[in-house]
């Protein structure tokens, strides 16, 4: 009987074959779970976890477990910027971004600076919710490649003020400290504020040395950051309510199939409902609180103030190329 001879070095390379496939077809069973890592700026208690919380739980429910979500809050990610363009980059999967940081990418993202913006709680919830707010989120995605899965936010902000604000006529000369976009300072100049920029860092000081006279926040930071002690009169105009982007990094967006991204838009949209929710109930009890500890709130009217800022703001918000937006925001039901 003739014994055949073996090529150890072929049988050597069929092995590392075998044990290559082996992995390839490893790695090919498993390539369905995914995990996504969420950053995001606010502290355990905010709304911006809660919701993050949220989103985590509905994924992991709606793809038992194969869609996984590593949340890294407060701020350890970076800035909003930072994390926005992490997310640009494909280095970061999902974040909660203020929209004012990103209009140097995103002009359209403007649209939400402008002051008076919405009728009322109703009229916020349904431009969030409805076309107009998916028309947004396209463009903005459009202009960044980042993709705006839904919406957060719901503070209501409001005038802080060193001095009484009993009627309107108190707003002439107060050196107000505004976001330097040209919306707010077209609209609070209309208003015979003083529009000042100042870092957020140097807010409590300068109310403290009355560099600035009051601010623009929600009731939420208002009494987080404490400026009630030195800024104990509030002005309830209204003149916002916050929005913020729930956002995804297209490249992260791409990897999904068609099936985890509808989980992925299903557990956004859910719990941005659940997040604004919790931000505004929030806001309400901040409000309280914040009489509670010694602040004056002073009713304005809220009216006078949109019909004052109506005309000066149609120009800018021309000049911007947003007129056809803030007409369908305005427009919506």
């Amino acid at each position: 009987m003739t014994q055949k001879w073996i090529d150890p070095n072929r049988t050597a390379r069929g092995l590392l074959s075998t044990a290559l496939l082996a992995t390839a077809l490893g790695i090919a069973g498993t390539a369905q779970a995914v995990d996504l890592r969420f950053g995001h700026g606010g502290t355990e208690d905010t709304a911006y976890h809660l919701g993050a919380e949220r989103f985590k739980e509905l994924l992991a429910e709606a793809s038992d477990g194969e869609i996984g979500v590593e949340i890294l809050g407060n701020s350890v990610l970076g800035h909003e910027t930072e994390m926005f363009e992490q997310q640009m980059a494909g280095a970061l999967d999902v974040s909660i971004i203020n929209p004012g940081l990103i209009t140097d990418f995103s002009p359209v993202a403007n649209v939400f600076s402008i002051p008076f913006l919405y009728r009322d709680e109703e009229h916020w919830q349904a431009v969030l919710d409805g076309e107009v707010g998916r028309e947004i989120a396209d463009r903005i995605s459009d202009e960044t490649d980042v993709r705006i899965l839904a919406f957060y936010g719901g503070g209501k902000r409001q005038i802080v003020s060193t001095e009484p604000l009993e009627s309107l006529d108190d707003l002439e000369g107060l050196k107000l400290r505004t976001n330097p976009t040209k919306p707010l300072i077209t609209a609070w100049e209309a208003l015979g504020a003083d529009p000042t920029v100042m870092e957020w860092e140097e807010i409590y000081t300068g109310l403290q040395v009355g560099a600035i006279d009051g601010l623009l926040n929600e009731a939420e930071w208002i009494h987080r950051m404490r400026f009630h002690e030195v800024a104990p009169h509030i002005g309830l105009s209204e003149h916002d309510i916050t929005v913020r982007l729930l956002t995804m990094s297209q490249m992260s967006w791409d990897r999904l199939s068609e099936e985890q991204q509808e989980m992925v838009m299903s557990a956004a949209e859910e719990s941005a409902g659940y997040a604004r929710q919790v931000q505004l109930e929030q806001d309400a009890e901040a409000l309280d609180l914040l009489v509670e500890e010694g602040a004056t709130l002073h009713e304005l009217d809220r009216q006078a103030m949109m019909e004052t800022v109506a005309g000066p703001l149609e120009s800018v918000i021309e000049e911007m190329n947003l007129t056809e937006l803030h007409r369908m925001i305005v427009d919506a039901e």
